[in-house]
């Protein structure tokens, strides 16, 4: 086996069409993804076939094409625009002598870097021990039955089955105390449907500008940045609206196309912030050429945490990077604004 590198910013994007897929993933929004992660993207592979290889992901060729790469470039990381089974990933590392990461793993760690909170760091453990506890294999010595001798005898469990009972009590620990947040914000949710006072949520895909739009409207300092999952930990601040008086705003975490399920589990109890929210604010990227799909992609995640029913105002965003005037567009059904450009 190789040692692997303690940093892997040298990074080559890998990036295949698969025709079985009816639906592809974007090469410029993975790149982002890896810069956003703080990764040097130093080349991209690309390609197409008809179905994933088993064994690879990828043909034998363009294997062998990436180990060449790796070793001309001296890069310390493959990133696989795709979500690689724990077989391929391990058969790839073996291959190529470097760090492997798909889709999944990339976003998690994004999240692991964003979270600020203490209960945003709990839910992101919890989804990283989840894929984690996928991924153990039995890969090195070390994982072995334990053997007879001084100094070896033991119960007779492999430190592979170790490794999946800690990280299980650990799975079960960060849910209990996960649902001592979600008791607390609840407490507080209820506290404020009995003062009457409504809550707005921020909804929209990553990147959309949902951050900017928070703090122009409250007046806050909350961190925003042109680059993906700028926010993760939601913010809840007071807004003082005219003809209705105090509400609450709440900024939350951005979505994007295939949500690694995991992080969606893990993030259930915040995300339920959204669903109790009384009215949406769908923020959309109005310069994106994407911005259809992308809509499609948060209102599958908003079924996902069942607020799909919530009242939902478009707010499309960045309209100074297209050629549209700034207007208001009124839905026939609830005779209110249903779409904004701002």
């Amino acid at each position: 086996m190789f040692d692997r590198p303690r940093l892997g910013e040298r990074a080559i994007l890998v990036h295949i069409d698969l025709k079985s897929e009816g639906q592809r993933e974007h090469l410029q929004e993975f790149r982002e993804l890896a810069q956003s992660a703080g990764a040097c993207v130093i080349d991209t592979v690309d390609g197409s076939r008809q179905t994933a290889d088993p064994r690879y992901f990828i043909g034998s060729g363009k294997v062998d094409q990436i180990a060449e790469l790796v070793t001309q470039l001296d890069a310390e990381l493959v990133l696989f625009n795709h979500t690689l089974s724990p077989s391929q990933e391990r058969n790839l590392e073996a291959r190529l002598k470097c760090r492997v990461l798909d889709r999944t793993g990339l976003i998690l760690d994004i999240f692991a870097q964003r979270a600020r909170s203490f209960e945003g760091k709990l839910q992101v453990e919890l989804a990283q021990l989840k894929h984690l506890s996928t991924r153990l294999v039995r890969g090195w010595t070390h994982l072995e039955r334990q053997k007879g001798g001084i100094g070896l005898r033991g119960p007779g469990e492999t430190q592979l089955e170790t490794d999946r009972r800690l990280i299980g009590a650990r799975i079960k620990q960060l849910k209990l105390r996960l649902k001592k947040y979600t008791e607390q914000r609840n407490l507080g949710s209820r506290a404020r449907r009995r003062a009457m006072i409504p809550a707005v949520s921020l909804v929209g895909y990553t990147n959309a500008g949902k951050s900017t739009l928070f703090n122009t409207l409250t007046d806050s300092g909350v961190y925003a940045a042109d680059q993906l999952f700028a926010t993760l930990d939601p913010t809840l601040r007071k807004l003082e609206l005219a003809g209705v008086g105090h509400c609450v705003l709440a900024d939350t975490v951005g979505f994007i196309r295939h949500l690694p399920h995991d992080l969606v589990e893990a993030f259930r109890s915040t995300l339920e912030e959204t669903a109790q929210a009384d009215v949406l604010l769908h923020v959309i990227d109005a310069s994106d050429p994407e911005r259809n799909a992308y809509i499609e992609q948060v209102n599958d995640v908003l079924k996902q945490i069942g607020a799909e029913d919530t009242p939902q105002i478009r707010v499309y965003n960045k309209i100074d990077l297209t050629d549209t005037e700034a207007k208001i567009d009124r839905d026939e059904r609830y005779g209110a604004a249903a779409s904004s450009l701002v």
